[in-house]
């Protein structure tokens, strides 16, 4: 079997090098690999007759950290083969932070010994004066994402090479943290060259050293300073729902804020419709709000967390988009909910569905339930295939109103009355207007025309029982030339 062996180089200058290391290399007489010259030993150990070829020159040549790394243990496997062994030294120790060791671990055409060296993080906590106990968060910087960060804890990002991923680093944490928040700059920790120095979040890459021994941390940060997370939404609900929290809160229950929520959700499309964005951020939070209320109320009563209700979102999520999470292919729109459909079908093949209409919410609004019944109808076959008919349907149910008018049926007149909105309905839903959005378009038209008469007739000082109708409908063309 062609071997590998990786060596540590330690995180510091040749004094920091263990003695059975540094007998290793210097009694090499092959060539040894090594990821990177820009290391404090590597100078020292050349003057001692140690030979190396270093892999610097391939990150001029791609574009990724992933291409580099994976070109050198390529490169190493190849050597490997040809030459029945090899070894590979490192910065640090080889087991942290190294991608290139990584990938050669997992190559079975060659066998890889890890021989040790010191990681820099012992003198890296020394120099920081922290224990890792707290809490502690190790993060390469050319390789991370926003949402793997935990602020709670002590953080520290490695292989800050440059200035490009310094920037990166900083734009990151600046979605979360202030300009002005301390991050501490390492450089060469363990090495006589050490330096530390503690900078403001926006100067990490304008007024710093960089090179491959940089690293940067950040101390725990406050949660009052991280309100914008959700961990903070969910403690602060637990807190108001606990026994020191908030008597209004405590004594909720789901069926209690069943008002409320609906009550947020007009509110939230109130906001849109106007296309006020900080009514939305603020609506949309107040939704949220009702979300983890009901949830921590699960969870208070040993039912569920809100961790199932977003387990169970994101699995359905998943599952129903087997286009993107899958294998499937999709063409158009029109696939993509053909297989939702499908998908929400097999789903819904439970016991208790007696009949395609119990997926529809009996809680629904009578707008709401209208569509959802002939929709589901129509997945069936049971539906129009043109319009006409529906039209035809809609003059035949007012003619049967006025039939009742005339008999002076007021039972009758609210049966048929109901038979010509569900008609209307039908024929909102051909063509693909939401009846209950399309008239709370038309309420809200109501309500700005008739204030425009309110504000006109208040000029007047008369009350708006002395006009007459047809001064009404004077100011009310007038509003409409408004709009």
């Amino acid at each position: 079997m062609h071997t590998i062996e990786v060596i540590g180089l330690g995180a510091g200058d040749i004094n920091q090098l263990p003695l059975g290391i540094y007998r290793k290399l210097t009694k090499q007489e092959n060539v040894v690999y090594v990821r990177t010259k820009d290391h404090p030993v590597i100078e020292t150990l050349e003057q001692e007759g140690v030979t190396f070829h270093a892999f610097d020159p391939i990150y001029e040549q791609y574009d990724t950290f992933e291409e580099v790394y994976t070109t050198i243990a390529q490169t190493l496997i190849t050597q490997a083969q040809n030459n029945t062994s090899l070894v590979y030294a490192v910065p640090g120790h080889p087991m942290l932070a190294e991608k290139t060791v990584q990938l050669l671990l997992g190559n079975s055409d060659v066998e890889v010994k890890i021989s040790g060296g010191q990681s820099y993080l012992d003198p890296l906590f020394s120099a920081l004066k922290i224990d890792p106990i707290d809490g502690f968060q190790f993060l390469d910087a050319t390789s991370f994402t926003r949402n793997q960060i935990d602020y709670r804890q002590h953080l520290i990002f490695c292989q800050v090479y440059d200035r490009f991923i310094a920037s990166e680093v900083k734009l990151s944490l600046l979605e979360d943290l202030s300009p002005d928040h301390p991050v501490t700059v390492v450089e060469a920790v363990g090495s006589a060259q050490e330096n530390i120095q503690t900078i403001p979040l926006v100067a990490l890459d304008q007024e710093v050293n960089l090179s491959n021994l940089t690293s940067v941390y950040v101390p725990p940060v406050q949660a009052e300073a991280l309100n914008h997370q959700f961990f903070r939404l969910r403690d602060t609900i637990a807190i108001l729902r606990g026994p020191n929290g908030c008597p209004w809160d405590q004594k909720q229950t789901n069926v209690s804020l069943r008002k409320y929520l609906i009550e947020e959700a007009y509110e939230l499309i109130d906001a849109i419709n106007q296309e006020d964005d900080d009514g939305i951020i603020e609506e949309l939070g107040d939704v949220l709000l009702q979300v983890m209320l009901h949830s921590q109320i699960g969870e208070d009563s040993g039912y569920f967390t809100i961790d199932d209700v977003i387990r169970t979102v994101t699995e359905k999520m998943i599952r129903r988009h087997p286009h993107v999470f899958g294998t499937a292919n999709v063409e158009t729109e029109a696939d993509v909910l053909n297989n939702w459909q499908a998908i929400k079908e097999t789903e819904k093949e439970t016991a208790q569905a007696v009949s395609v209409l119990d997926r529809i919410p009996s809680a629904a609004s009578p707008l709401v339930k209208a569509e959802g019944l002939q929709r589901e109808a129509a997945k069936v076959g049971f539906d129009w295939s043109t319009p006409a008919p529906i039209w035809e349907k809609i003059t035949e149910e007012i003619n049967e109103v006025r039939i009742a008018i005339e008999e002076s049926n007021e039972m009758e007149i609210e049966k048929e009355l109901g038979d010509v909105l569900f008609a209307i309905v039908n024929i909102a839903r051909y063509y693909k207007v939401n009846a209950n959005l399309a008239l709370e378009q038309t309420n809200q038209k109501f309500i700005r025309r008739f204030r425009f008469m309110e504000q006109r007739i208040a000029i007047e000082q008369r009350g708006m029982k002395e006009f007459t109708l047809d001064e009404l409908d004077v100011l009310w063309n007038e509003a409409k030339k408004q709009e």
